[in-house]
């Protein structure tokens, strides 16, 4: 017999998410492959956010949970339209590379 899932659950899922994001992001040199980190370093807190607020029977946990998401699809229209406008100049998507807005 299956045994029901808990809100420890949640949490090792979204513990697990967070690691995997935080290493793409410290390991990675592409642009995009650390913006999809980031995606998943937002969405393990979401998972918290949403695992929470079932377990306390609040909404409001849900309802920030969906601010987030808002916030990330913003972050990702933008920051893909900055990628979009740097690979057009400089033809690479390295990090490394990405120093045109120094002083």
């Amino acid at each position: 017999m299956l045994q029901p899932i808990t809100t420890v659950h949640y949490l090792v899922l979204s513990a697990s998410l967070l690691l995997i994001g935080t290493i793409g992001v410290l390991t990675r040199r592409n642009i995009v492959i650390i913006l999809m980190s980031i995606e998943l370093i937002l969405n393990a807190v979401n998972i918290n956010l949403v695992a929470f607020s079932r377990l306390y029977g609040d909404v409001a946990g849900q309802v920030f949970a969906l601010f987030v998401i808002a916030d990330a699809a913003a972050e990702a229209a933008v920051g893909l339209g900055i990628i979009i406008a740097f690979f057009r100049n400089r033809e690479t998507l390295l990090a490394d590379e990405m120093d045109l807005l120094k002083w």
